[in-house]
């Protein structure tokens, strides 16, 4: 059974303590904008897959409950910075299973202010003996010690280093992913950040890890998002074909010995992951990356935007600094990529943020992204990542 996006929402993304509100308040904001879009009632939705990371136990429910009190089945989704593609990946589970026709997936996050810790959950990264992203860590110290700046900072910043040794790629490749991400922000009000930068003004700005500077850095956010997925035949019945985008393929892969065995922080921070679930989404849905229009993928810091050309096949190994150079990831190129700004200006709530990349993909495909519209999107890829470790990609495809 085919599954449906036939309604999104976000808030938008903010810094940390910037609004008077709680989560659930979020959580109401955009789960009603995606009711709203979709045209129905929540005492339509059959389940509820909520992710987040850094709220307790039943937070979920409490967020849930904003939007209704019908009993129905709510699930707490925790899956690192995926947690949000995770979430949508239950409630598309459950459509294509047969399980429910109408489901409604939530992501959201309240963060503290500050560097994002190594995945313990606290800010300093915690006791990284006992982190579930010890191993990771771990391939990163064997290799390049360990240094005070922020950890998740420091291991993809590593990787960085070690694509520059490796390749050739320089510095002002790098920033010229943030430079690209920041212009395109501009145009998207639900971004955090919406100021245009230069190469040389991201080259400037203060180093979180050499290579990387502020302004190649997801920052912490709160935000929530929202998608109404939904079976083919809930889509006939209501009349939702206007507003429905199919769900073409979808995947989600976790570590294997390849993230480890090379001691490489490249593939300890995912690439590997992503190249595979890169490859599943192709073969499931007939489609491959020269048919794709748009993409939304896990920029957490600008390394891992060109890690993952790579992985996507976007370019060959080693090409990515050079393609991002050459303009074929921006407007009027072959691609565009991260038209909403990205993590590194959108913002990043973990538990939102692979939700919000596919409510990003369904206005383009539905021609409804305004001045960041890539014109005739058809197809669009959302791709995202968290370490410990898990790669969600998903395929949209515009019937």
């Amino acid at each position: 059974m085919k599954a449906y996006i036939v309604g999104v929402g976000m808030t938008k993304f903010e810094k940390p303590e910037t609004r008077d509100w709680q989560y659930w308040d979020m959580v109401k904001e955009a789960g009603t904008q995606a009711l709203e879009d979709a045209g129905i009632a929540y005492d339509q939705v059959e389940q509820v897959p909520v992710g987040y990371c850094f709220q307790a136990s039943t937070a979920g429910q409490r967020a849930a409950y904003e939007l209704g009190l019908t009993g129905v089945p709510v699930y707490n989704v925790n899956n690192n910075c995926a947690t949000g593609s995770t979430a949508l990946m239950m409630a598309r589970q459950f459509v294509e299973g047969g399980l429910n026709d109408c489901v409604l997936a939530l992501g959201f996050e309240k963060m503290a202010r500050g560097a994002l810790g190594g995945g313990s959950g606290g800010s300093d990264g915690g006791d990284f003996k006992t982190s579930p992203v010890a191993r990771h860590y771990g391939i990163m110290a064997a290799r390049h010690g360990f240094e005070m700046t922020p950890p998740t900072a420091q291991i993809f910043g590593n990787a960085a280093r070690e694509h520059m040794e490796k390749y050739g790629t320089t510095e002002a490749q790098l920033a010229a992913v943030g430079a690209k991400n920041h212009r395109h922000s501009t145009n998207n009000p639900y971004a955090q950040f919406q100021d245009a930068y230069t190469v040389d003004e991201i080259l400037a700005a203060k180093t979180i890890h050499r290579p990387l500077t502020k302004l190649q850095c997801s920052p912490t956010s709160d935000g929530s998002a929202a998608a109404v997925v939904v079976s083919e035949r809930f889509v006939e019945r209501h009349g939702l074909e206007p507003k429905a985008v199919e769900i073409a393929a979808q995947a989600m892969t976790t570590d294997t010995g390849e993230s480890f065995d090379s001691g490489s922080c490249i593939d300890a921070v995912g690439q590997p992951m992503s190249r595979a679930a890169a490859r599943q989404v192709y073969e499931a849905s007939g489609l491959g990356i020269e048919d794709v229009d748009v993409v939304e993928l896990h920029d957490c810091f600008s390394v891992n935007e060109l890690l993952t050309y790579e992985a996507l096949g976007m370019c060959a190994p080693g090409e990515s600094g050079k393609l991002v150079e050459s303009g074929a990831t921006t407007y009027g190129g072959r691609w565009v990529v991260n038209p909403s700004g990205g993590l590194i200006s959108k913002g990043h709530p973990l538990g939102a943020t692979g939700i919000a990349q596919v409510a990003e993909l369904t206005w383009q495909l539905r021609g409804e992204a305004a001045a960041r519209q890539v014109e005739g999107a058809r197809v669009g890829l959302a791709h995202n990542i968290g370490l410990g470790g898990a790669a969600v990609m998903t395929v949209l495809r515009r019937p």
